[in-house]
């Protein structure tokens, strides 16, 4: 049986952080799915669309990274598509107690779904989708950031 993870996430926008978690896990996992999910608290700063679009040409050429959206929990997501694991990147102490919070109710949601973290890599521990859509808001370069060419910044 292949071993398939997802990584879910609302990539407003996909940053380079990101982007190492995803080609790490491509040692680990036969296929990775990049779940872009849909936040009914969170309104977004790039379309959903958009967002799909440049992350799927960000791994064009990687047949074993699949690009998707999706609405609903998580760890019933992960049961539709078969994936057995759920891929998770941690920049700091903070982002590991919200994510061992949600790893627990996603593991009661669905009891044979793991949660694999990867530690961010140093250089890319500082970058965050907040800080880059600030610094982009405001006609900042965010270039170093992101894998793709940022599209330009929505109206206020």
């Amino acid at each position: 049986m292949p071993r398939i993870a997802l990584f879910p996430g609302s990539f407003d926008p996909f940053t380079n952080g990101h982007l190492d978690v995803v080609r790490r896990g491509t040692a680990l996992f036969d296929k990775v799915i990049v779940a872009i999910g849909t936040n009914s608290s969170k309104q977004r700063y790039l379309p959903l669309e958009q967002m799909l679009a440049l992350i799927q040409g960000v791994f064009a050429d990687e047949p074993r990274v699949s690009v998707r959206t999706f609405r609903g929990l998580t760890a019933v997501y992960a049961r539709e598509v078969g994936a057995q694991f759920l891929l998770r990147g941690l920049r700091n102490t903070t982002d590991f107690e919200y994510e061992n919070t949600i790893a627990q109710a996603n593991r009661h949601v669905n009891p044979g779904l793991e949660s694999v973290f990867l530690i961010t890599a140093p250089p890319l521990a500082a970058i965050s989708s907040t800080i880059i859509r600030d610094i982009h808001r405001y006609g900042g370069d965010v270039r170093d950031f992101v894998p793709y060419p940022m599209p330009p910044a929505p109206p206020f």
